[in-house]
Parts: structure tokens; C-alpha cells; sequence
């Protein structure tokens, strides 16, 4: 097993390699990059921007297609070619990393690049991606932060920064959310409007729900390795551990806190309470009203509030806690990167990252997608989102849990994927499989140390 991770992690590096050659005079972090200019009036720049919501039915690629053509009215001498990822897969996010290599070696890469959090070491150390604070400077940088009214939230400010510089600019991004049918609460003599706020708690709920109404009890979508590792990477801090040291030297994700955690899913499972589900089995589940709560991202809250209907009643609340401890979100989402090779087309890219996560862009995307405004300010503006708020219950406890938020740390090194994945593989085999969590986490975690630049040492 060892040998084919050390395998696919040199076939990795090659890639990287051939991707970034590039040259260091215009890109990443070790590269010099020259400030850009202004564009003048009648400057005419055609760019790409490449995302993962292209592509995606219903309100996604709408939404996406009604900003980048008010962004053209608004900057006529730029026009804009959106695209998915290159790739076959049904999940267009899971292309992102190879399209985009895949363009780098061609040597024409998208101008502006939406990447999860997960991504961003391989993003800024391998893809090099531009230094926003060295292309436009740190003062322009910080200024769309601050906004024109409303800034964006403190701990969202900084998770696309990389040693004290910012390369991404945190785009759309939720916190793990317990959403729950208060039905089906109702139905198992439960308070529908006091939901459980400790994972001890969920599995009281979770077995009177199986008890008195036959139906499922609670899915953890964090815990297999098509749901990646930002949310298990909550329960873990919040379990009082890390997935890997503050240094990213060691990996640490087979420490007690981490193992707690993973037991505690567990025993849900073994109890009867949490069904083996895939992640799209969960959801639809949910969905249908067939699960009595779920973990979960509020990008999929527009499909639940579509499968209640008004058949069932939708409740949400914050990620429960662990006894005695207090619940550490961690975010889930992407941010915008800039790859041109062309000064025209650098501005471009700045002047599209501005756009999109402007006011008016936030308000469009929360109102019609359901991502948190990252501006939270707008929430109380008559003008922004305060009647969408005010509608929307289930936004107060995503935007309470912004205030001790702490961010998806992304695997090192070329082989990141793999650690992850192999993280992940032993917590789904822990928890649904039945493999002992201390012994599966401890495996995988000897293998995927190999895997880290210098070899973990």
C-alpha cells in the first residue's frame, strides 16, 4: 500500500512540476511580480474565468451568468468567457486541481480560478498562483476587504493568505450546519424548537426518532471520503485536537481528540441511530423527510427547503459540541486566484475578484444560492439582506458560528490529495466498516507521513 502512495505521490510531482514551468518572473511564492497597471477606457481585455459551479444545474450557473453579464455592463471594454473544469467527472469540483494543470502545461491557464481551501498550499507552493498583494498591493487588496460599506467578516479576511501575503480572495463558503425535520422531532416527543446542541445529545434525539417514528436518526456528512475533510476537521478541533501540527510538519490526525471523535460516530452507527449511507443517499434522504437530522454545508439548503415543500418544516442549528467542550467550525468553500500571464489581463482578473465579492454580488449570491454573505453587514441593510434575513431562519446560526470560525488548513506538498484522502478512507472505514478508530487512523496515518515533504521529518 505504501509503495503505490509513494507511487501516485512522484507521479503527482511530475505533474506539479511540468505545470509551474512557467518561470519565476511573474508566479508564485517564490517568483517576483511586477504591480499593474490601470486598464485605460478603451483598453480592450477578454479573459476566462474558469469555476466549478459552471456546469451545475438550477440556481448555480443562473446566478453565476447574471453577475459576470453585470460585471460587463459595468466594465464594458471586458469581456468575460466562463467555463467549468476540464474534465469527465460528474462532480465538476473534483476537476478543478487537473484542469487547470492540465492548462498551466499548455501554457494558457484561465485568467481568474475558483479553488477550495483545501487546495491552497498546492495553489500557492505548486500552481503559483500570483500574490493579489503584489499584483494591485496590499492597500488595494485590503480596501475590497474593507468594501464600500460593509467589510467582509474578520475570520474570513485571512483564508486565502499564505505567509502574511494574500493570494486568494475568500469567495463563497459555509460552516457546518445541524439541519433537522421538526416534524419528525415533534413525532418522537422531541421540542422542535430546542434542537441538541452536544453530540450526546443527537444521539438521545437520533434514537428516539428510530424508536418512535421508524425512520433514520442522524447522518454526519464529515466522515467519508467523497465529503473531503473540511468538516471532519470541526469535529476534530473540536474534539480539542488537529488533523496536522500548527508547523505542517507532522500529521496528527491519530491523536486521542481525533479518535474520540471518530468513536463517537461510530458508536451512532453501531447504536442504529446513523444509517451507511453515501453522501447523495443522505441528502436525498433528508430531502425527502425520510432523516430525522443531518450535518451538513447550507450550499445544500436550497434542495432541503425544496424537499419539505409543505410537507415538513425545515429547523437549523449550530455544529453540536462535544461534553465540556466548545464547537470549532471550520469552513467549507473556495476562494478566487489570478493565473494571467498577460498585465492586461491581470487587471481584469482584479477588477472581476472585486466584482464578485462586492455588496451587490453578495447580495445576489445568498439570495439565490443560499452561500453566506462573507459582508455580514448586509444583513441588517434594508437595501442589502436584511427582509432575506429576517425570511430566512436558518441564517443566524451559520453567521454566529463566523465569530469563532477557524479555517480548513489544506494538507503540504505535491502528495496533499492523497493524505487527505487517506485520512478520510480510514475514518469512513472506522465508522461505517467497523475497523477499530485508533488502529485505522494510526495506518493511515504511518502511510500518508511518508507522503509529506521530507518524509515527515
Amino acid at each position: 500500500m505504501k509503495r503505490t502512495l509513494l507511487a501516485a505521490c512522484a507521479a503527482t510531482l511530475l505533474l506539479a512540476t511540468s505545470a509551474c514551468g512557467l518561470g519565476s518572473e511573474s508566479t508564485g511564492a517564490e517568483g517576483s511580480v511586477s504591480r499593474v497597471p490601470e486598464l485605460q477606457p478603451d483598453q480592450k481585455v477578454s479573459i476566462v474565468f474558469e469555476s466549478y459551479n459552471f456546469g451545475q444545474a438550477g440556481a448555480w450557473t443562473d446566478t453565476f451568468n447574471e453577475l459576470i453579464a453585470a460585471f460587463e455592463k459595468e466594465h464594458p471594454n471586458i469581456s468575460v468567457t466562463a467555463q467549468k473544469p476540464q474534465g469527465n467527472s460528474a462532480n465538476p469540483a473534483t476537476d478543478t486541481i487537473s484542469s487547470l494543470q492540465s492548462q498551466l502545461t499548455a501554457g494558457s491557464p484561465p485568467d481568474v480560478v475558483q479553488l477550495g481551501f483545501s487546495d491552497l498550499d498546492f495553489t500557492v507552493n505548486q500552481l503559483k498562483a500570483l500574490p493579489l498583494d503584489d499584483l494591485v498591493g496590499k492597500d488595494a487588496v485590503q480596501a475590497n476587504f474593507d468594501g464600500d460599506e460593509y467589510p467582509y467578516a474578520e475570520s474570513a479576511r485571512t483564508l486565502g493568505d499564505w505567509k502574511g501575503k494574500t493570494y486568494g480572495v475568500p469567495f463563497v463558503f459555509s460552516t457546518p450546519m445541524l439541519y433537522y425535520n421538526k416534524q419528525l422531532f415533534t413525532q418522537a416527543g422531541l421540542d422542535p424548537e430546542h434542537p441538541p446542541t452536544t453530540w450526546a445529545e443527537v444521539r438521545d434525539a437520533a434514537k428516539a426518532i428510530k424508536e418512535k417514528t421508524g425512520e433514520d436518526g442522524a447522518y454526519v456528512d464529515c466522515l467519508t471520503k467523497a465529503a473531503k475533510d473540511w468538516c471532519f476537521q470541526a469535529l476534530v478541533r473540536s474534539a480539542g485536537g488537529r488533523v496536522i501540527s500548527e508547523d505542517r510538519s507532522t500529521l496528527t490526525f491519530a491523536d486521542p481528540p481525533s479518535v474520540q471523535a471518530v468513536r463517537t460516530m461510530q458508536d451512532m452507527v453501531k447504536a442504529g441511530v446513523m444509517p451507511n449511507r453515501t453522501q447523495m443517499q443522505a441528502v436525498e434522504s433528508f430531502a425527502r423527510g425520510d432523516l430525522g437530522m443531518i450535518l451538513e454545508s447550507s450550499a445544500i439548503q436550497g434542495t432541503f427547503l425544496k424537499g419539505a415543500g409543505d410537507k415538513w418544516e425545515l429547523g437549523a442549528a449550530a455544529m453540536p459540541s462535544f461534553e465540556g467542550k466548545q464547537a470549532i467550525p471550520t469552513n467549507s468553500g473556495a476562494a478566487l486566484f489570478v493565473f494571467s500571464q498577460d498585465q492586461a489581463k491581470q487587471r481584469a482578473a482584479w477588477e472581476l475578484i472585486k466584482f464578485l465579492t462586492s455588496e451587490r454580488a453578495y447580495t445576489t449570491i445568498a439570495t439565490k444560492i443560499g452561500y453566506l454573505p462573507l459582508r455580514t453587514g448586509l444583513v441588517n441593510d434594508p437595501e442589502g439582506l436584511k427582509k432575506w434575513a429576517d425570511e430566512n431562519p436558518y441564517l443566524e446560526p451559520n453567521l454566529k458560528q463566523l465569530e469563532h470560525l477557524e479555517p480548513w488548513v489544506s494538507m503540504p506538498g505535491a502528495s496533499y490529495l492523497q493524505i487527505r484522502d487517506g485520512m478520510m478512507q480510514a475514518v469512513e472505514n472506522a465508522v461505517y466498516q467497523g475497523a477499530n478508530p485508533a488502529d485505522s487512523l494510526r495506518s493511515a496515518q504511518e502511510e500518508a507521513s511518508a507522503l509529506l515533504p521530507g518524509g515527515g521529518k
